[in-house]
């Protein structure tokens, strides 16, 4: 029997930008459960909800000042109540984004432990004296410049992975540890459905806090953090038993679900699995975003990933989310379409972004309106995540359906053709075939749960089967923008086109540019 976060599918919000009920320009709580019918009749079976927790706002809501609140600026508890108590009733699921890794400088902990090196709660974060006159060790930020922050009063360092308004707590301390873990119960309490864990590969660092290697690859005009190998500061050994640890907490209460985001290969992602699968359910699978956009390059992605899973592991494709391009800006309109298809009808869960289902693509943000901070350290070099964190265009209307009042990020040049609304209308649209994918996969046993096989990774065609008990489908992918004539088997030519990237109702040996097939196979 398998699981609900098995078979369905992950819809990333990112409240922000998704619906505006209160007219200031930033989506909220309320805006989400507006819009439930939309995701229900999408095909959405999770909700993915980035942080929603207090927070001065500092990286927008990863730094969090008080994980047991909901930030005004998104709605109340009792919003969250009745987001989920109407989810729950359209039999979705609702994931919430937990940032353990670090607070806000402002989180009462911190404040407390800032306060005198006698503190009680000082070793709730990870203090060190200086060395030479300078930090403690080599370590760089992910958002550029020294990852320690000297703290003028008590003359010691704190240590910070991202903004210095964002210190690391010590997962090292017990007592950290369990007032997390009472975060988690928390919100499992009022219904949460499972946390999606930020950076979870950062939580156990190097007890020496020795200094980082050098990367011998790294040069100027290149993100800082790349500097060095970051051996030390992430990715400890002793990280496992931690989420171990979390998943014990999580499993108190039935069919919970756990995602850790990591950034790994995946020779390191494995292990986050865990000890017979005793860590998080899905350790997020990014390789789609890294991997050349080509059928070769995919299929061999894929194959690996396959080959590498842990015996009864579970896979998951991911396309984007809000730190990465959007996957339309990336290949284009055309092979967003294939890339559509590829992500749910591959094997293992896949997570959608929002506004991917309408082809969202490049936005241009001007200089005077970028709210990135990352992008405000390191111009040019950042990965300048306004561009994908845009409102969601849901009308033709003044601020395309999003908000009565100016939106806090600006919208697509194409927003009044490129809406919910118009490609509703439009049946041959990018968002009909994201909902006709979400569908098909719905009703389909070998998508949810069949097996896999490689048919086919050359000339640009990437093909593969998928099977299980009374049900045989194959998916052809034209990963080009030319004709690719290829062979196909008796079997397919004569099988029955359930659904086509550009509506044909047949299929032949000779591909169209960026066509793409599900065949339901005898």
């Amino acid at each position: 029997m398998h699981q609900w976060w098995q078979t369905g599918v992950i819809y990333q919000v990112y409240p922000r930008s998704f619906q505006d009920t209160g007219g200031d320009g930033v989506g909220d709580i309320k805006g989400v459960t507006q819009r439930l019918d939309y995701l229900a009749d999408l095909g959405v079976d999770a909700i993915w909800l980035s942080p929603i927790f207090v927070s001065p706002m500092a990286d927008f809501g990863y730094d969090v000042a008080d994980y047991k609140a909901i930030d005004p600026l998104f709605g109340t508890l009792e919003d969250f109540d009745d987001l989920v108590a109407r989810a729950h009733k359209r039999g979705m699921k609702i994931i919430l984004d937990l940032v353990p890794n670090h607070t806000s400088e402002q989180h009462p902990w911190f404040v407390e432990s800032r306060s005198s090196k006698s503190n009680p709660k000082r070793d709730w974060y990870i203090w060190r004296e200086g060395k030479d006159g300078g930090p403690p060790n080599n370590w760089i930020s992910n958002f550029g410049g020294s990852a320690w922050q000297l703290d003028e009063k008590t003359g010691q360092y704190y240590y910070h992975a991202f903004l210095k308004e964002q210190p690391d707590l010590n997962w090292r301390n017990p007592k950290v540890r369990e007032a997390m873990f009472d975060v988690l119960r928390f919100w499992m309490k009022r219904g949460a459905d499972g946390f999606r864990v930020d950076v979870i590969w950062h939580l156990m660092k190097d007890p020496e806090f020795r200094d980082n290697p050098p990367n011998p690859d790294w040069t100027p005009g290149h993100q800082e953090i790349g500097k060095f190998h970051q051996v030390h500061n992430a990715g400890h050994p002793d990280v496992h038993g931690v989420i171990a640890e979390m998943r014990r907490v999580t499993d108190e209460f039935p069919d919970r679900l756990l995602i850790g985001e990591l950034y790994l290969p995946f020779d390191k992602l494995m292990a986050y699995y865990g000890r017979n699968l005793s860590g998080v359910q899905l350790p997020f699978n990014f390789s789609l975003l890294e991997t050349k956009w080509d059928a070769e390059e995919i299929a061999g992605t894929v194959e690996e990933y396959e080959k590498l899973l842990p015996k009864g592991a579970w896979p998951n494709w991911v396309l984007g989310n809000h730190d990465r391009e959007r996957i339309a800006a990336k290949i284009g309109q055309a092979q967003a379409r294939i890339a559509a298809m590829l992500l749910f009808t591959l094997r293992g869960t896949p997570t959608l972004y929002y506004g991917d289902e309408i082809g969202i693509g490049k936005v241009d943000i001007p200089a005077d309106m970028i709210q990135d901070p990352w992008e405000k350290r390191e111009p040019g070099i950042g990965l300048g995540r306004d561009p994908v964190r845009t409102p969601m265009q849901w009308e033709s209307s003044r601020y395309a359906g999003f908000s009565t009042g100016t939106p806090w990020l600006p919208l697509t040049e194409d927003w009044t053709e490129r809406n919910v609304a118009a490609l509703e209308a439009d049946f041959s649209s990018i968002f009909h075939l994201h909902r006709d994918l979400l569908h098909l996969r719905r009703k389909s046993s070998a998508l949810q749960t069949g097996s896999y096989r490689t048919l086919c990774r050359k000339n640009g065609v990437f093909a593969f089967e998928r099977r299980a008990t009374g049900e045989r489908l194959a998916v052809i992918l034209n990963m080009t923008h030319e004709p690719r004539r290829l062979t196909l088997s008796e079997d397919i030519l004569n099988g029955k086109v359930l659904l086509a990237t550009d509506g044909s109702k047949s299929i032949s040996n000779t591909l169209a540019p960026d066509q793409g097939f599900v065949i339901a196979l005898d």
